[in-house]
């Protein structure tokens, strides 16, 4: 009887996948079809056809960065659009386009909606989608707590590298980059959220790690259904579900400890944990309190965290592996200020060649080659004229701008010192920091929503949503991790002395996955 309802089960998914997957044609082709009138005052990059258009979103799928870039040197500063395989994108760039964007409303031109169009997050968190309420917390006692957090961050950072690589002697160890990027700053950054012991359990990292993939899949099937069934794909189609049920299993005894303890002790209970889950658990009301919605909101937040911060500290590593001559200068401003002021987040904040390491790394390889994703929730027109019809998305080409040497000199070159430089010439010590956006550096978006954006297709919408715990905190965990790496280890590359090549996915700008950095102890 087991074996026939199993069978029973496995053909009934079997045939609703089949039905899904044909409503999922008829279903995009209307859409494209539909909306492509609309936006027909803007020039297409490629092809204007209907046949084309569908053949250049194939394309773009694996080679959206390439495309964005040809619009951008074709069109230069004005706007034009690309096709995906269910809508249009509209793309812009030049200062005014910038500024615009960045004073329009919420509710002209959302980047909520934008999170929600990318990502469908009203299927896959709707219980978070409808009550943010860890925005507000994040916002108060998350960032602008950063002095008090900075030490846990720090040892945190330090900890995990030492078991990580488990260095013995003098040896050298090499160990792959990307994983042991994700891993270090996961746990940073789950001390923060989560606290220990928890942020060390090696299957709650490898679950945070993974739930990124599990949601930006998850958006990506989604989306290529009508919204009547989305639910049910949401459900039978995604691994969301399930990850949160593995959530549930580490975070459920803490949670149940934690409100065991408040409900005993309530504001006299001294040894209340500082991290964030504290602060949604006492922000929690009603169904909010239960440890399905409080894994959900944590697992979303992560989300929204750890994979654009890794993904710079991936390439950072890259580059100064890449580049030993810059290791000594590196070492000798860390190592100058360390010894005056310790290790603090004022102290950091005086590393102005890490910042610019990191700043330059993210301008040359910043994750994505669109920034400040946008949806129109009415009619919108820019200055110039052109017109978003409501429902369109429009972003904007950060790469582009960013490679373009009318705003930085020899802009195709890596230069680690040249926002340090700069600093120094002009004296505008805010204005060349990593964390500090402008309309010709758009790694954090700009305007009122920069605190929240991390450059990506993807991953930008997501903190808008979830509310990363915005530019500085990551930040700090990416200018520590670079002076931890620099007084505290020598490194190379594995086999080779050229930077690992990036891995372009659609927009996307991925850190090579599978290189491998070599690792000793500092020799002195």
């Amino acid at each position: 009887m087991g074996l026939q309802v199993s069978v029973l089960s496995d053909n009934a998914t079997g045939a609703f996948c089949t039905l899904a997957g044909i409503i999922a044609v008829v279903f995009l082709t209307a859409k494209l079809t539909t909306k492509r009138t609309k936006l027909d005052a803007i020039p297409n990059v490629r092809s204007s056809t209907w046949l084309g258009s569908w053949w250049d979103a194939i394309a773009f799928m694996t080679n959206g960065s390439d495309i964005i870039q040809e619009g951008y040197e074709k069109y230069k500063a004005a706007p034009f659009k690309v096709a995906h395989m269910d809508r249009w994108q509209v793309v812009v760039s030049g200062r005014q386009f910038v500024e615009e964007m960045c004073k329009s409303p919420d509710d002209e031109l959302s980047n909520l909606a934008a999170a929600n169009e990318n990502l469908k997050f009203e299927y896959l968190f709707p219980e978070v989608l409808h009550n943010p309420y860890h925005i507000p917390l994040i916002r108060s006692q998350l960032s602008r707590n950063l002095g008090v957090l900075y030490p846990k961050i720090k040892d945190e950072i330090v900890t995990a590298f030492e078991e990580i690589l488990e260095l013995k002697g003098n040896e050298w160890k090499s160990v792959p980059a990307l994983d042991t990027i994700q891993n270090v700053i996961c746990r940073a950054t789950n001390r923060i959220f989560v606290g220990l012991p928890l942020c060390r359990n090696p299957d709650w990292v490898a679950l945070n790690i993974q739930f990124t993939l599990d949601v930006v899949k998850g958006g990506i099937i989604i989306g290529l259904f009508p919204k009547i069934i989305a639910p049910l794909v949401a459900r039978f189609m995604t691994k969301v579900p399930g990850s949160t049920r593995r959530g549930m299993k580490h975070l459920g005894p803490v949670v149940e400890k934690r409100q065991k303890y408040l409900d005993k002790y309530g504001n006299a209970w001294i040894d209340k944990h500082n991290d964030l889950l504290s602060g949604l658990i006492d922000g929690a009301v009603g169904p909010e309190r239960s440890i399905k919605h409080l894994t959900l909101r944590v697992l979303g937040i992560n989300f929204a965290a750890i994979h654009a911060t890794a993904n710079g500290g991936v390439q950072a590593l890259y580059y100064l592996a890449a580049n030993p001559q810059y290791m000594q200068p590196l070492r000798q401003e860390v190592e100058s200020v360390v010894e005056t002021e310790g290790w603090s987040r004022d102290s950091l904040a005086k590393m102005h060649k890490i910042d610019s390491f990191v700043k330059e790394v993210h301008r040359m390889e910043g994750i994505d080659s669109l920034s400040m994703m946008r949806k129109a929730m009415k009619d919108f027109t820019f200055s110039d004229g052109t017109a978003i019809p409501k429902g369109a998305c429009v972003s904007i080409a950060s790469r582009g701008i960013h490679l373009d040497n009318q705003f930085y000199e020899n802009a195709t070159m890596f230069d680690p010192f040249r926002f340090s430089d700069m600093r120094d010439e002009d004296g505008e010590d805010v204005k060349h920091q990593f964390a500090s956006p402008n309309p010709e550096y758009l790694t954090f978006g700009h305007g009122r929503h920069a605190w929240s954006e991390l450059s990506s297709f993807y991953y930008l919408p997501s903190q808008a949503f979830f509310c990363s715990p915005g530019r500085f905190f990551a930040a700090h965990e990416l200018k520590t991790m670079l002076a931890h790496v620099v007084v505290s280890y020598d490194i190379k590359l594995e086999g080779s002395a050229t930077r690992p090549q990036s891995l372009r996915v659609g927009t996307a700008n991925v850190a090579n996955p599978s290189a491998k950095v070599m690792f000793r102890k500092r020799a002195h």
